[in-house]
């Protein structure tokens, strides 16, 4: 760091008044601070390491203190640096600003497959750290295994399956998949019988299931590994936890279960079925009914999530959790990026592959291209629906995937200013067709139950009846036929013969 860039980092801080993801502020005015470990360990660890800004004491608003010797200071950090593992080499910039000496040392992010750093003194399980926003925070031990996986190419998805059974294989699903494996890997055709074949495409090791093998040809996975799956809801509010406005904590709840490929395309169902769905009536009165989101996007991002997701007995027990939100959609897997890989890369770049028997029997079952074209395909989606791009984050050893809705902003707009989406002001025979209101009051002139509504409205359960039928109630225009159980599964909803409320 050049002395010119040190001066710009100060003048950043204190107009920030905050430390940050690369940043750590030590005052050193009274000597050198003792303890650095967790934030050498800290930056060491992430790909874009960090600096430590010696001089600045944040107790007092940020002000300049300045260090007590700059010289035994960068003495005494290295030989701090040089009780880590692998040893830190610091890179030291000095400058004076205000007549105080600033000191700074960056620390460099290591190479994957050299960490995580750690102090010595603790140990490996108890020394190393991950910089969490402004904090350093003790890394876990699935996190530390996470390096060593990588590192040591530990292959999980080939690990026997404990509990699992060959007899419970769907011996159909097995022959094609054996057929498939034939007719494009024809080397193995020949003189390899069927049980060899499962053996080195990584269905089962001596004789016995492996996690894929489990996950894609098991009648019931779920029996050997429960948490396997995907728990799935569909929530009222932009947060979890917060209530509709009858006190439901959830919309749709539903945990789905089933080999892979089963899992995707109920989890894409559910999405739909949990959606908003609007229709666009454009100027030359052409009709186009729009998803949330697109589902193809959205079966890409699921099938990331099961197919890279980390396999290791420290996550089997922790599912995938698809949660569909007011304003968004959020897809949460175990396990970082794998390797290498950087967000920034991401469908960018060739990237190591962390389950590859598992991605390559589902290439073999034609539910995956297995061409690294999946985050490709989303970016375009999305692009195509004209929604924003995805956001990828790690997020306490989990990587999530999360989808904007453009809709939700329409949706939470004043009701009177949707009229592309609630109005379709189409002309018909010289007049304005009916509201969404008086189609639905037209609709309900035969009692109705919830699920005709939602079907009838193709918006969301949520917002059809909080929305759009629950204000018709209130302003006496439809009426309940059981009015004193307004949740009862028998309720139906009928145009009110009372004169409405003024």
């Amino acid at each position: 760091m050049q002395t010119e860039a040190l001066r710009n980092l100060v003048a950043k801080i204190q107009h920030l008044q905050c430390e940050m993801q690369t940043v750590e502020l030590k005052a050193a005015n009274k000597g050198c601070p003792t303890r650095l470990y967790d934030t050498l360990s800290g930056f060491a660890n992430q790909d874009k390491g960090g600096i430590i800004v010696f001089g600045i004491d944040e107790s007092k608003n940020f002000n300049l203190v300045g260090v007590y010797d700059a010289q035994d200071l960068q003495k005494k950090v290295t030989e701090q640096c040089n009780q880590m593992s692998p040893c830190v080499r610091a890179l030291f910039t000095v400058c004076e600003i205000d007549d105080k000496v600033i000191v700074s040392a960056e620390i460099p992010g290591l190479d994957v497959a050299e960490r995580p750093c750690f102090y010595r003194g603790a140990g490996r399980l108890k020394g190393a750290y991950i910089r969490v926003g402004d904090a350093d925070e003790p890394m876990s031990e699935y996190e530390i295994y996470s390096y060593d996986a990588f590192r040591k190419r530990i292959r999980d998805d080939i690990r026997e399956a404990s509990g699992a059974r060959r007899s419970f294989f769907d011996e159909e699903k097995l022959a094609c998949f054996l057929q498939a494996v034939k007719k494009d890997r024809k080397n193995l055709a020949k003189h390899v019988s069927d049980e060899e074949i499962l053996e080195l495409m990584g269905v089962t090791v001596n004789g016995q299931p492996t996690l894929a093998g489990e996950l894609c040809f098991s009648k019931y996975p779920q029996g050997a590994f429960p948490q396997l799956c995907i728990t799935a809801v569909a929530l009222p509010g932009n947060e979890m936890g917060e209530p509709g406005l009858q006190g439901e904590r959830f919309i749709d709840n539903e945990r789905i279960t089933g080999t892979i490929d089963e899992m995707v395309d109920e989890a894409v169902d559910f999405v739909n079925r949990n959606s908003r769905h609007s229709t666009i009536i454009d100027d030359k009165g052409k009709r186009a009914d729009r998803d949330e989101y697109p589902l193809k996007a959205v079966r890409e991002a699921i099938l990331n999530a099961l197919v890279h997701r980390d396999y290791s007995i420290h996550s089997e027990n922790v599912p995938v959790r698809l949660e569909i939100y007011r304003d968004r959609l959020e897809i949460i897997s175990s396990g970082g990026l794998y390797g290498k890989l950087t967000i920034d890369s991401l469908g960018k770049v060739r990237p190591d592959t962390r389950n590859s028997a598992l991605a390559n029997i589902l290439e073999l079952l034609q539910v995956t291209e297995n061409r690294y074209s999946g985050i490709p395909t989303i970016y375009h989606e999305l692009q195509k629906a004209q929604l924003p791009p995805p956001a990828f984050c790690i997020r306490h050893g989990e990587f999530v995937v999360t989808f904007k809705s453009k809709i939700a902003q329409v949706y939470d707009a004043p009701y009177a200013t949707v009229n592309s989406v609630q109005e379709e002001q189409e002309q018909y025979n010289g007049k304005q067709a009916y509201s969404i209101e008086e189609r639905l009051i037209e609709f309900c002139t035969v009692p109705r139950s919830r699920q005709e509504i939602i079907d009838f409205l193709g918006f969301s359960r949520y917002y059809s009846m909080s929305k759009i039928v629950q204000p018709l109630i209130d302003d006496g225009k439809i009426a309940l036929t059981l009015p004193d159980k307004p949740k009862s599964s028998k309720q139906r909803y009928v145009r009110s013969v009372v004169t409405p409320k003024s």
